[in-house]
C-alpha cells in the first residue's frame, strides 16, 4: 500500500510539473506587483520575464507590428514579455497620427494577451514632458481598455534625454494618477535621467504615494561607456531598494550599431540573471545595424528561418529559448 501511495504521489508530482511548464507566463505568474524593492509575481517571487522589444512603430520597424510577429515571438523565441515601442515625435508618430499609432499598439497588445505573455506599452519619446497632454490621453485610453487584465505594464517615458530627475518625477506624478483612475494595480514603469541610466539618482528620491511603481534601466552591452560604472549605478539603486526593470538593452553600442562584443554581453546577461531582473532586448527590425534581430526583408508576419536572423537575432533567440524553457 505504501509503495502504491508513493507511486501515485510521484505521478501527481510529474503531472503537476508538466502542467506548470505548459502554462503561459501570465497563467504561471498572475498579476505582477512591486514588493520590497522588487518586481514579483502572485507568489511573491521575482518572475524574471525575458523578451523582445519591437522597434519604433515607424520606419523599418512598423511592418512588424502585427499579430503574426507577436505569435511567432511567443511560440518560437519563447518570450515571456513583449515591449511595444510606440513612436511619438517623428513623422508618422503618435503626435501626427494618433489613431493609426494607437491601432498598431492595440493590435500587438491584444495578441500578446491572447498568447498569455506580458506586454509593455511604451511611450517611446525622449521628450515626454513636452507632450504631457498627449501622453495623458494615450495612457487614459490604454488604462481604460486594459485595466482589468494582468498582462499589461505601462512604460510612461522612454529614455528621458538631457533632463533632470525633478522633471521626470514631475511628469510621472501627473501621468500616474490618470492610469490609476482606471487601472488600480498593473505595474507602471517610470524613466530615469540620462537615457534611463541614472537610476541611482531616482533611488535617492523615489516616487511615493502609489503602489506598483518600477523604474527602467537601459544599457548597450558592448558600449565602452556602459560597463562597470553603469552597473555600479544600478547596483546602488538596487541596494537602496529601487525596483528595476530592463525595458531595453542591446548587444551592440548605444547607437544601436557598432561592435557586438560577446564577452561584454555575457557579463551583462549574468548580471541581470544574478539580480533576477526582467528584460526586453532591442529590437525587431530589419534595419542594417548591430542590434537588429532580422536580416533585410525578413518576412513581415514571422516564420523566420535561421537565415532571416542577424548574429544578434540568433544569439538572443538562443538565450531566450534556453532561459525561458
Amino acid at each position: 500500500m505504501m509503495r502504491l501511495l508513493l507511486i501515485i504521489l510521484l505521478v501527481l508530482a510529474i503531472t503537476t510539473a508538466t502542467f506548470a511548464q505548459n502554462l503561459s507566463p501570465v497563467a504561471r505568474n498572475g498579476a505582477l506587483k512591486v514588493q520590497d524593492g522588487k518586481l514579483v509575481n502572485q507568489q511573491g517571487i521575482a518572475p524574471q520575464l525575458r523578451g523582445i522589444s519591437l522597434s519604433w512603430s515607424l520606419w523599418q520597424g512598423r511592418k512588424y507590428y502585427n499579430p503574426g510577429v507577436v505569435s511567432w515571438l511567443a511560440g518560437d523565441f519563447k518570450i515571456s514579455m513583449l515591449r511595444v515601442a510606440m513612436g511619438v515625435e517623428p513623422d508618422g508618430g503618435y503626435l501626427q497620427q494618433p489613431d493609426e499609432q494607437q491601432k498598431l499598439v492595440t493590435d500587438a497588445v491584444d495578441q500578446a494577451i491572447r498568447e498569455g505573455i506580458y506586454v509593455l506599452i511604451d511611450w517611446h519619446d525622449h521628450h515626454a514632458n513636452q507632450h504631457l497632454r498627449d501622453s495623458k490621453e494615450f495612457f487614459k485610453q490604454m488604462a481604460k481598455k486594459y485595466g482589468d487584465v494582468p498582462n499589461v505594464i505601462y512604460e510612461i517615458w522612454n529614455e528621458p534625454a538631457k533632463t533632470d530627475w525633478k522633471t521626470v518625477k514631475d511628469y510621472a506624478m501627473q501621468v500616474i494618477p490618470i492610469i490609476r483612475k482606471y487601472d488600480k494595480n498593473n505595474v507602471i514603469v517610470v524613466g530615469s535621467p540620462n537615457w534611463d541610466q541614472d537610476v541611482d539618482i531616482a533611488a535617492a528620491d523615489p516616487i511615493n504615494g502609489f503602489s506598483n511603481i518600477a523604474y527602467s534601466f537601459h544599457f548597450y552591452a558592448s558600449d565602452n561607456y556602459h560597463q562597470e560604472a553603469l552597473r555600479a549605478k544600478a547596483d546602488k539603486a538596487i541596494k537602496l531598494g529601487l525596483p528595476l526593470i530592463i525595458t531595453e538593452w542591446g548587444v551592440g553600442e548605444a547607437s544601436g550599431d557598432g561592435e557586438f562584443n560577446m564577452q561584454k554581453t555575457q557579463i551583462w546577461l549574468k548580471w541581470m540573471e544574478d539580480n533576477q531582473l526582467s528584460w526586453a532586448n532591442w529590437n525587431i527590425t530589419d534595419k542594417h545595424e548591430t542590434t537588429a534581430i532580422l536580416q533585410k526583408d525578413a518576412p513581415i508576419y514571422g516564420g523566420w528561418t535561421d537565415a532571416n536572423l542577424t548574429p544578434a537575432g540568433a544569439y538572443i533567440r538562443n538565450v531566450l529559448r534556453e532561459l525561458n524553457k
